[in-house]
């Protein structure tokens, strides 16, 4: 598609649509420690206000961007935006914890079209030699979201209530649905994704479903979990052999393409372990404040933010990959001083912040070595695959942070960095042998 003039007004808005996804899948965290007192539930039940958001994003990540490519952008975008801001005032009126986790999951689901959504607004709205800017600028709110979500998170369940996390999405949303409505043409009316999505999304994300609800029978150590866990094996196997799968298994049978995936998934399990625990150890283990252990939790996002861009000009001169094992090994350091802390909450501030200056080494360079290990051809579904490996890192991870959290109580800190240090030794190494596309060629 030609573009005659770049419209930046709907890169704000694709940026803001990330912004708010980011937004929502890290300020709830600080809010479990009160969501759970306040609902008189328990750790199994309320890390589902995370997962309940997250299964959706996972299980319907590809058959969205699938209807997403069908479709009028700006009908999809309104319908989005309006689903998005209902189920997210729903869930903080939610009374109790089912309510909320239902919420939790019908905005799981508009936030898979959301994240979708935001690609195709920054590749219609300008020219492609500004594509690249464009979307630096949706990376920025995407990290401005993350940065975000933690310390005012903390203060606004420390001044207004736990359910005013959740109000917070709704002003920006407004602002997307206002900006394309400006921007958009209006085209015609939405269809129904096929059956064969449905089905793809069906088999697909029901093996997440059932991996991450045996993970949730193991918090209470019950011995469910596992027949749960099982069935997701019959599922995924259905979906591996559809015809929607093909794509997918020719692009990870690609030399170079399999082993950044397995890290990036090793690394968003590990970090995300403690992302979930972290809130805990603070406020029901030392003490602290909501807007304390906020504070806290900020130096992670604000640190990888602040090597990020350097670690781009490093890698321009020495290149990606070596880039992303010196990522890989600091974080693996950072995890090592967690598992060693000893003191307080600005104890935990410094070691934290070790870790995500690795992350900001490692995270985006990586992407760019999976990209450029791509076929020129499959860098969209290179793309959708990488973002789904990430959701399912942070899914899992957080579910085995709740299972740590419930088994281990204050020594999960140490358990979680210990399982994140190893996971991220494994990573470093599958990074570290897996050979750049000019490599396999030569």
């Amino acid at each position: 598609m030609t573009v005659e003039r770049s419209r930046w007004s709907l890169v704000v808005a694709a940026g803001l649509a990330v912004f708010v996804a980011q937004l929502d899948a890290t300020i709830v965290n600080i809010a479990l420690p009160s969501i759970q007192d306040d609902l008189a539930t328990s750790t199994a039940a309320v890390q589902w206000v995370v997962l309940g958001y997250l299964t959706p994003i996972i299980g319907l990540g590809l058959c969205a961007g699938r209807w997403v490519d069908a479709v009028d952008p700006r009908r999809a975008l309104a319908l989005t935006c309006t689903g998005f801001a209902l189920s997210t005032a729903a869930a903080g009126l939610a009374p109790g914890i089912g309510w909320l986790v239902a919420a939790r999951v019908v905005q799981g689901t508009f936030g898979a079209v959301l994240l979708a959504l935001s690609s195709v607004l920054a590749t219609v709205s300008v020219r492609p030699d500004a594509r690249a800017r464009a979307f630096g600028v949706i990376m920025l709110f995407g990290t401005t979201g993350g940065v975000t979500g933690p310390v005012v998170g903390g203060q606004i369940v420390e001044s207004l209530g736990w359910p005013w996390v959740f109000y917070l999405s709704i002003p920006p949303l407004a602002v997307v649905a206002l900006l394309a409505a400006g921007q958009l043409p209006l085209g015609d009316r939405l269809t129904w994704p096929q059956r064969r999505w449905l089905v793809e999304a069906a088999t697909f994300g029901g093996g997440a479903i059932a991996v991450l609800f045996g993970l949730s029978f193991a918090v209470t150590e019950s011995p469910v979990w596992l027949i749960v866990s099982v069935l997701a094996v019959p599922l995924v196997v259905t979906w591996y052999r559809g015809a929607d799968a093909v794509p997918v298994r020719e692009l990870l049978r690609t030399p170079g393409v399999l082993g950044p995936h397995v890290a990036l998934a090793l690394v968003y399990v590990g970090i995300h372990v403690l992302v979930l625990v972290f809130p805990f150890v603070l406020q029901h283990g030392l003490g602290t404040t909501p807007g304390t252990a906020g504070l806290v939790l900020l130096a992670y996002p604000v640190a990888a933010l602040a090597t990020s861009y350097a670690a781009g000009m490093v890698a321009d001169r020495v290149g990606t990959k070596p880039v992303a094992v010196a990522g890989a090994a600091v974080i693996t350091v950072g995890f090592v001083l967690l598992l060693l802390a000893t003191g307080g909450p600005a104890d935990l501030f410094w070691r934290l912040a070790v870790v995500g200056a690795g992350f900001g080494m490692f995270n985006g360079q990586l992407q760019v070595f999976l990209m450029g290990n791509a076929p020129r051809e499959r860098l969209g579904l290179t793309a959708a695959t990488s973002s789904l490996v990430r959701q399912l890192g942070n899914a899992f991870g957080s579910a085995a942070g709740a299972a740590l959290w419930a088994v281990t109580g204050s020594s999960a800190l140490r358990w979680g960095a210990a399982l994140a240090a190893a996971s991220m030794v494994l990573a470093g190494f599958v990074v570290a042998r897996t050979r750049a596309r000019q490599e396999v060629g030569s």
